[in-house]
């Protein structure tokens, strides 16, 4: 009898833990600050932890009323029970549920990616999310580990024809990040073209209807508080994020080269959305499952196409895990020594970068 998928993870998941505790060391070693500080302290981090302790009621000074719908409620929630149902203060809770959530995303992107292309592959899959330019942020108390599971257990319950689950999940993505709308679609795509069958199956059916659920809620849900059906859209353009097609990205890109002397954040996120582009044209070519094609591009299209945060694309695109199957396979082919002299020196490079990001750059990653 085959070892369930937990047990074929294990090696993935303690590389996985062994790349990111590597990747923490040189931000660690390099300041007096406290580790629930710096990963628990700062930026998006104390937005959720506000919203955690006191609600979504209050205004900001620039950003005006409403202006803490901007984030979706799903990981606040989960502060606030944590902190209620254990003696953890708020922070603690916060950077211990996104710890928790980094390995089971860690876990969903070996199922997915073993699923798909073999347990090499998944092991090699699961170490490049670990070695990624902004995986700091999947140690951070930050919502990217979270959605991250819930996208990518959605995509394999698909995979799988879990569709009541792959629905649910989601759901729940849709009500942690902005791009679960991105999940609700890959599943929903897959939805519609397992519905072509007769008769008609009904939970294909049920997954379809659950998908968007989530986040058509929290928008609906801030349309009412606001007082108007965009309100939602409105709060996120006070805060400089609304859509223009990838005006603001080519823009800020073309400026990059233009300058002469480049910051090391904004080069790697420019390197980054460079290689994610090529990286969907290449999974679209080798014929990877659609529904990782949909979410993938759809993260890909949403990153780009969105104005503002322009140093903070790299992290959005953290979550279209899949854009690393092609490498992982070929990395997954090579020999061991290739492998390891590969992921090692990345694993390396990800940790100084992330120390940069956390101490140098001077803002959010």
């Amino acid at each position: 009898m085959p070892h369930p998928v937990r047990l074929r993870a294990r090696p993935a998941l303690l590389a996985y833990a062994a790349v990111r505790t590597l990747g923490l060391a040189p931000a660690l070693a390099r300041t007096d600050r406290s580790a629930l500080d710096l990963l628990a302290g700062r930026w998006d981090s104390a937005w959720y932890l506000l919203i955690a302790e006191q609600g979504y009621a209050g205004s900001c000074p620039a950003q005006g009323e409403l202006c803490r719908y901007a984030f979706f409620p799903l990981y606040p929630v989960l502060i606030r029970t944590a902190a209620a149902l254990t003696p953890l203060p708020a922070p603690w809770a916060a950077l211990l549920l996104s710890l928790t959530a980094s390995g089971a995303a860690a876990w969903g992107v070996y199922a997915v990616a073993e699923r798909c292309a073999g347990r090499r592959t998944a092991f090699v899959a699961t170490v490049l999310w670990g070695v990624l330019p902004h995986a700091v942020v999947e140690s951070m108390a930050y919502t990217e580990s979270l959605f991250t599971a819930l996208a990518a257990w959605a995509l394999y319950a698909v995979l799988t024809g879990r569709w009541p689950a792959a629905g649910a999940l989601a759901c729940l993505a849709g009500l942690t990040r902005p791009t679960g709308i991105a999940v609700a679609a890959a599943v929903g795509v897959s939805a519609l073209l397992a519905l072509r069958a007769r008769p008609l199956p009904r939970r294909p059916a049920l997954a379809l209807a659950l998908a968007p659920l989530g986040w058509l809620g929290w928008v609906a849900w801030t349309g009412v508080r606001a007082g108007r059906w965009d309100g939602y859209f409105l709060v996120q353009r006070r805060w400089g994020s609304f859509v223009d097609g990838g005006a603001y990205t080519w823009d800020r890109l073309g400026r990059l080269f233009a300058r002469p002397e480049t910051p090391l954040s904004a080069a790697a996120v420019a390197a980054v959305l460079a290689g994610a582009a090529v990286l969907l044209v290449v999974c679209v070519l080798q014929r990877w499952p659609l529904p990782l094609l949909v979410h993938s591009g759809l993260t890909l299209l949403i990153t780009v196409g969105g104005a503002g945060y322009f140093h903070s694309k790299g992290r959005f695109l953290l979550p279209a895990f899949a854009l690393l199957l092609p490498v992982a396979a070929a990395l997954g082919r090579a020999r061991p020594g290739v492998r390891w002299a590969v992921l090692l020196p990345a694993a390396v490079v990800s940790g100084l970068f992330g120390g940069h990001l956390l101490l140098v750059a001077g803002h959010s990653p």
